[in-house]
């Protein structure tokens, strides 16, 4: 009987962590969350510059499947793009009209040629942060 209740006593002192491993685990993961969030939080913008050079680029498909349908003229706006027809659905989703930031692409057209622009992080075209085609 008293072997089981020493047995009982040493089980019962065993059977949490001691302050030293508490410790020892948060440091440890202190050290991994020193060295993993610079390196996740720096890839935010570059993913956004990504995400809206991919975007541009579907623009310009899109104006083109459209020039081709309409012999060659390109659209006045890039809501026009948005519209579709009886025979064929639209080329571009509405929410495809603006950039990774939220600010809408600016469309301009000369002739047979076409430029799309993103206003870029600050939101402000004419800017050295500006994407185009």
């Amino acid at each position: 009987m008293k072997k089981d209740r020493d047995e009982k006593r040493r089980r019962n002192r065993r059977s949490g962590f001691t302050l030293v491993e508490l410790l020892l685990v948060v440091c440890i993961l202190g050290i991994l969350a020193a060295v993993v969030i610079p390196n996740v939080i720096g890839h935010d913008e570059e993913a956004r510059r990504q995400a809206t050079r991919t975007s541009i680029a579907a623009i310009e498909q899109a104006v083109q499947i459209f020039a081709m349908r309409h012999n060659g003229k390109l659209p006045d706006s890039l809501e026009e793009l948005t519209v579709g027809t009886d025979d064929a659905p639209g080329l571009l989703k509405e929410g495809a009209l603006a950039d990774s930031w939220g600010t809408p692409f600016q469309y301009t057209k000369t002739g047979k040629k076409f430029k799309v622009v993103s206003a870029g992080p600050d939101g402000e075209i004419g800017t050295e942060d500006d994407l185009t085609n």
